[in-house]
């Protein structure tokens, strides 16, 4: 008998904007506090709009929001 093929969940997307993340040092100190909390997690920013979008593999928003603070910057939930 077989057994039905598992499907992938989607993804869920994470988003903050983060209006003091101004250049690209910033971008790359939000990337990296991100990646510490959760490695696998696809992390795109964008430095016109000041949005970061998360694509997490294990952490919460929270714990996302929490390592942007820690880095220096101000998430707001998007």
């Amino acid at each position: 008998m077989r057994r039905p093929a598992k499907t992938a969940r989607p993804a869920r997307m994470i988003a903050f904007h983060v209006g003091d993340m101004i250049h690209a040092r910033c971008a790359g100190a939000v990337t990296r506090a991100l990646k510490a909390v959760d490695p696998t997690a696809s992390v795109r920013i964008d430095r016109a709009t000041c949005m970061v979008e998360i694509e997490p593999g294990r952490a919460d928003a929270r714990q996302l929001s929490d390592a942007i603070r820690r880095a220096g910057y101000d998430p707001v939930a998007a």
